[in-house]
């Protein structure tokens, strides 16, 4: 325990200052914190990795890192039940040791399980859910300092709730997952022009498992990422796999970036050079060792889920948007691809989707150009992904989410004194 600590996230757009940072290392001290909290009528907040870009975090009061609290619990067949802290990283390499892997990733691996999973993280493939589809129970303690199990079959309309609850409804503890026997996957990063790329699109999403391309704006450059199931072995790349990532993709990259944000006018001619020098390889591993991107380069990020089929005049217009309007970005745009699914706070509930993301160099104005995007994605009936920026009311969230009021109902139920909340679930909830 530590006090008078300072937290931030990777980003640098939230910070706060909690009376009280813990590390609790079991789960009955996390459920005896939460009965003291309430005895005491403080307000409690979960930190995970902090690569959440909103103010999900923030609390004057007591914050919790679950980083003491990691690792398998308990495996029966594919069923692997883990602690709720976890890194994905390291459950990655758990799971592969016994054999394992799980269905699908995001392309960042330093966040924990829980809050991965809390905050609607997907990666992509159009047969593939986000990764809260794949937790088949849950285990929580709620602001009544109960421990709660829930799942399809046990308190499902909970479960619903709990499978992507932003930590609304209490501190998750323990979650089930179901794996896979573990799977060598051959990746293909390559380029095309922009135009091309949207002819192909359906035989990219439809002829691959996963499919996602880097639109650069102000060029006619497109960098296309594939990976598909393999029995080839291993092949890392050695040295040139580091010279790629390290200096290429993130020493440069670093670089040009610090001259973007010095001489904002030298933005469109650099994210054109990063589209042209955007690297093309070809790569086979194991799948949790090719989800994941090496990120040094930080920045801030928006990103919205729109419905599959307005794909793609969404990003014609996103495009002319930023063409028309000029702004200094040097970002390109990340789009992906996901399955539908039933989870009340999903992005994708009910609809199958695409993700399109929209970034800006930490220390560079974003505002405008973040708010500028939000409208075109209001437009094509966009949701946002909970732990990145947006302008949303609970007014415009309401209508977003068919199942807003009966979440809302659930997290009521499950914290009626409100000690998991914060000003930014107030600013999402309402009060």
């Amino acid at each position: 325990m530590s006090n008078n600590k300072t937290w931030t996230n990777w980003a640098g757009t939230a910070e706060c200052h909690p009376r009280t940072f813990l590390y609790p290392t079991s789960e009955e001290e996390i459920q005896s914190i939460v009965k003291e909290a309430i005895k005491d009528g403080h307000k409690v907040r979960v930190a995970g990795n902090g690569h959440s870009f909103t103010k999900l975090v923030e609390t004057d009061s007591i914050l919790l890192s679950l980083d003491k609290w990691q690792g398998i619990i308990e495996v029966d067949g594919n069923i692997v039940e883990v602690r709720s802290g976890t890194n994905i990283k390291k459950l990655g390499e758990e799971l592969f040791n016994i054999g394992l892997g799980q269905e699908n990733l995001g392309d960042i691996d330093i966040q924990s399980i829980a809050g991965a999973v809390s905050t609607g993280t997907h990666g992509t493939g159009i047969h593939l859910g986000n990764l809260a589809t794949q937790v088949v129970e849950i285990t929580f303690v709620n602001g009544k300092g109960e421990l709660i199990t829930c799942s399809e079959e046990i308190e499902r309309d909970i479960f619903k709730s709990a499978q992507i609850s932003i930590g609304a409804l209490g501190i998750i503890t323990r979650m089930k997952i179901k794996c896979t026997p573990k799977y060598k996957l051959e990746l293909i990063n390559s380029k095309s022009t922009f135009n091309e790329c949207l002819e192909n699109l359906e035989s990219y999403k439809t002829e691959n498992r996963n499919f996602e391309f880097y639109y650069f704006p102000y060029s006619d450059i497109v960098q296309y990422k594939i990976t598909n199931i393999t029995d080839n072995e291993p092949k890392e790349g050695g040295i040139m796999k580091y010279l790629n990532d390290i200096i290429l993709e993130n020493g440069i990259f670093k670089i040009m970036s610090e001259i973007s944000r010095l001489i904002p006018a030298t933005s469109k001619k650099i994210s054109w050079m990063v589209g042209r020098f955007s690297s093309e390889a070809v790569r086979s591993t194991w799948s949790h060792q090719v989800f994941a991107t090496t990120r040094l380069v930080r920045f801030t990020e928006m990103e919205y889920n729109i419905p599959a089929e307005h794909f793609t005049d969404c990003l014609k217009e996103l495009r002319a948007k930023i063409e028309k309007e000029e702004y200094h970005l040097h970002f390109p745009l990340e789009c992906r691809f996901v399955k539908g699914d039933d989870i009340w706070l999903s992005p994708a509930y009910q609809r199958d989707s695409a993700y399109i993301a929209v970034h800006m160099y930490k220390g560079m104005k974003f505002r405008k150009y973040f708010s500028d995007m939000e409208t075109i994605f209001k437009k094509y009936q966009g949701r946002p992904h909970w732990g990145k920026l947006h302008y949303l009311t609970p007014m415009d969230l309401e209508e977003k989410y068919p199942m807003w009021e009966k979440f809302h109902a659930v997290r009521l139920q499950m914290d009626p004194k409100g000690i998991f909340m914060n000003d930014y679930l107030h600013s999402i909830f309402g009060k």
